[in-house]
């Protein structure tokens, strides 16, 4: 009868995606949106109803009202929408995993059903009222088995205990599966213990019971390998459910393929939580002042960028930075006009003031800000970076490294820093997270901002940039470049649409959203 009944759901839902594909062509956006929704539903449930096949039904509850339920992979329900099926995550299935002798819930037997296809080939029971054991025949007894013909051996001065340990492994297990959705669930457990088969059970019943919150956020499950992610992916829609995203570590950052290895002490290295902090530090070394005065000619006119006005403009932006909450990439803007507002009195005062008004004082700032001279000062005192820029520049220098992390022995730097070009790094695993925290610390980036650097940053050569003579007591060293590497790809990782909502999934390598520039054209950031 269930077949039959999974037969026709299964004919019935694929007449509808038929039909849906046989429909006329939708005349309007709302309609087009309304009729991918309806055919995502369709898909979605034919795919559901044909993950099930193999073990439906697995279960059935006798209740003291005489009542039966069966218990299956999914539930099913009559032309009358009455239950023929019950789903094993509904509320009203719980005493099937957690029902003992010594708490039946109503329950007065347990058969557990086992089926090759559509045929039942063995069946275990539990009789959890133990007084119905004693007024059983001869014959009755004879049509129990599994555990409940063991028991029935035994109940001559026996109490039910070994009945109620196998369901107390079942009610425990049971429990973990149907925790509370908030905070964190750690399952322990040697080899073999079912730590994978609990948060498989876990996920499918969270997404069934909590099905509207999550539709819009998703449920990620990470693996150890693709072997892993390949057995799960199986499992899970026998479950009853399909929409879920399987990764590997490796595959965790969007745009990234960590398929590189690392040296043991590398890979422990960048375990460190100190990491976290080598991070930011990082993000905040690549915010620079020039060790002298920088002189730059635009049009053939000569400017002066002094120590003291970078300092200046790097101070004031990290303290906005600070009380607004932004972020790196974010807090460039405040850098970038102060430079320009700098920049702009000179050639201000040159000309005269008393014979520009505001909209040829705001042309000049647009012409400054478009010159690939103040372009690159800027792009070398305050870079706008990637996190796999950031991370690639920081492995490739061991004098970045060094600042960036001081508390490091030199045989832990060391293990960090790659040969090489930063366009050539591999990245490892052990990146992913690092790559993320870089994220968390830079913010958004605008693409067309970037991809202008990008394009400065190959026009370095033709930059005439040359030092003022430095002052008393400033520091001999120059301000030095960020090196490309890999540029952002344009288009992003495609997830399915039940995840696509999740906070920080389907994004680009990048992992932000668009940003505007604010104070011109070209070199403002964002």
């Amino acid at each position: 009868m269930l077949y039959d009944r999974l037969d026709a759901l299964r004919e019935r839902t694929h007449s509808r995606l038929d039909a849906a594909h046989r429909g006329e062509h939708a005349l309007n956006h709302q309609s087009m949106s309304e009729r991918q929704s309806y055919h995502e539903l369709l898909t979605g449930r034919l795919s559901q109803l044909r993950a099930v096949e193999r073990g439906l039904c697995f279960g059935r509850l006798d209740n003291d009202d005489d009542t039966r339920l069966y218990i299956g992979r999914i539930g099913l329900f009559d032309d009358d929408y009455e239950p023929v099926l019950i789903d094993w995550r509904a509320p009203v299935a719980q005493a099937f995993y957690g029902a003992t002798p010594a708490r039946r819930l109503g329950i007065r037997r347990r058969r557990h059903l086992r089926t090759r296809g559509r045929t039942v080939v063995g069946i275990e029971d539990d009789v959890l009222d133990l007084a119905t054991l004693d007024d059983m025949d001869d014959t009755e007894r004879r049509q129990l088995s599994g555990e409940a013909a063991l028991l029935a051996s035994l109940t001559a001065g026996r109490t039910g205990r070994m009945n109620e340990i196998v369901a107390t492994i079942q009610a425990e297990q049971d429990q973990v599966i149907r925790s509370d959705l908030a905070g964190i669930l750690v399952v322990e457990g040697g080899p073999g213990t079912g730590k994978t088969v609990v948060a498989l059970h876990r996920a499918a019943y969270l997404l069934y019971t909590h099905r509207a919150r999550l539709a819009g956020r998703g449920v990620l499950i990470v693996g150890p390998n693709s072997t892993f992610t390949r057995y799960i992916d199986q499992v899970l829609p026998s479950l009853g459910e399909t929409d879920v995203v399987l990764a590997t570590l490796a595959e965790l950052y969007p745009g990234v393929s960590a398929t590189g290895r690392d040296e043991p002490l590398a890979a422990r290295v960048k375990g460190d939580p100190r990491m976290a902090d080598v991070v930011a530090a990082a993000v905040r070394d690549r915010q620079r002042v020039p060790g002298h005065d920088l002189e730059l000619v635009v049009d053939r006119e000569p400017y002066l960028l002094s120590r003291a006005t970078c300092e200046r403009a790097r101070e004031r932006a990290r303290a906005r930075a600070d009380r607004d909450g932004e972020l790196a990439n974010r807090a460039r803007r405040h850098f970038v006009r102060d430079i320009l507002g700098a920049l702009t009195r000179q050639a201000v005062d040159r000309l005269g003031a008393d014979l520009l008004g505001d909209a040829d004082v705001e042309d000049i700032r647009r012409e400054l800000a478009g010159s690939p001279e103040v372009r690159t000062a800027i792009d070398d005192l305050w870079p706008e970076l990637t996190p796999t820029e950031l991370l690639a520049d920081l492995y490739s220098s061991a004098d970045l490294l060094a600042a960036a992390a001081p508390d490091f022995t030199a045989a832990e730097r060391e293990a960090l820093l790659r040969p090489g070009p930063p366009a050539a790094q591999r990245w490892t695993p052990a990146d992913v997270p690092l790559l993320d925290e870089a994220a968390e610390h830079l913010g958004e980036l605008d693409r067309a901002v970037y991809a202008a650097a990008q394009a400065e940053r190959r026009e370095r050569g033709r930059c005439r940039r040359r030092p003022a003579t430095p002052g008393p007591g400033s520091s001999s060293s120059s301000s030095t470049s960020s090196s490309p590497t890999t540029s952002l790809p344009t288009t992003s990782i495609r997830w399915p649409r039940a995840w696509s909502g999740a906070t920080g999934v389907e994004r680009s390598a990048g992992r932000w959203p668009r940003a505007r520039w604010e104070t011109g054209r070209g070199c403002t950031g964002t």
